[in-house]
């Protein structure tokens, strides 16, 4: 066992995989000499080559446009966007191509690409770097969209990102890069894509979250269970595709959901999982499906984006109202 954040874990994924298959590529803006801006590939050029890691021109549909070529020609490339934000000049290529390889050639070629994205805010950072992906990408067919929230899923969900046939957008939240360390094995292991993990058993109400809002759903958890409230917290892990019958199956026993997540509420992925809830298991709820959401606004700058983000207070606040419903 290593020891590691989860901006580590994710370069240990990297680092053993393209041990593991030298038809790996990993390519990006500042990927290759700087590691990244979040040295998420620290170290991995020196190790591996300027063939095998190496930075790309400032041209998102290049990037990905490129890695698509590549990909339908045998090879197995990671690339990263580097900020959120800069994702929208490649969203042409990753809907009307990378998405539609497999259907588009009747099964004769797939796309094994996999995207990395810093996602969401807490890093005080400008426009364009603190965005919440999850709608705009999880909407689309043929894609597989991860968000992990621990180095040890970091590692395993990327596992298997590397090792699918189709392409995996793998979202990692930016202000939990270096917040927290778990005990990581250094071997090979994967994660399945599209199974939720119970984190946490409970009775009377079912929580949801993914990514960096879980930290704040724990903390929320550890206050309500003080006051005889009993949670059971859920972490979704894939955005697309959902696994509805692990979060069902608990709001069925439960009685009682609430999804939190960071992104905008309107059209957010809350209101599809609440939808879900609504369809399989309404007859056993005790009170209305909710959800806690970021502001259907543009992510305030620096100074102002905590008034965007979901807190513990918030989180507490809406568990006892449903609680007492």
């Amino acid at each position: 066992m290593a020891t590691l954040n989860l901006i580590q874990a994710i370069n240990l994924a990297i680092d053993e995989q393209l041990g593991r298959n030298d038809k790996v590529v990993v390519y990006g803006e500042d990927v290759g000499v700087e590691g990244g801006v979040f040295r998420a590939t620290q170290g991995l050029q020196k190790k591996y080559g300027k063939d095998r890691v190496f930075d790309a021109p400032i041209a998102e549909s290049s990037i990905v446009g490129t890695a698509i070529g590549m990909a339908m020609n045998g090879m197995r490339p990671i690339v990263e966007i580097q900020f959120d934000g800069f994702v929208f000049p490649a969203y042409n290529q990753i809907v009307t191509q990378l998405a539609r390889t497999r259907n588009r050639s009747r099964g004769n070629y797939t796309n094994p690409v996999v995207i990395r994205i810093p996602v969401g805010g807490g890093i005080k950072g400008l426009e364009h770097h603190s965005e919440s992906l999850e709608t705009y990408l999880g909407h689309i067919p043929g894609i597989k969209v991860v968000m992990p929230s621990t180095p040890y899923d970091a590692k395993g969900l990327l596992a298997a990102a590397l090792e699918s046939k189709d392409p995996v957008i793998f979202l990692e939240p930016k202000r939990i890069y270096r917040s927290g360390k778990q005990e990581v094995p250094e071997e090979h292991y994967t994660i399945e894509i599209g199974k939720a993990k119970v984190l946490k058993e409970g009775t009377d109400i079912t929580v949801v979250g993914w990514g960096a809002q879980l930290r704040e759903i724990q903390a929320a958890v550890k206050e309500v269970e003080a006051e005889g409230i009993s949670v059971e917290v859920i972490d979704l892990r894939t955005i697309n595709p959902i696994d509805t019958e692990t979060i069902v199956e608990s709001v069925k026993k439960t009685g009682r959901f609430l999804v939190v997540h960071e992104a905008m509420r309107t059209y957010g992925p809350g209101a599809e999982l609440i939808a879900q809830v609504n369809e399989k298991a309404f007859l056993h709820l005790e009170a209305p499906a909710t959800r806690l959401t970021g502001f259907d606004i543009v992510i305030p700058l620096a100074r102002g984006e905590h008034h965007h983000m979901i807190n513990k207070d918030q989180i507490v606040a809406e568990i006892k109202k449903i609680v007492a419903y």
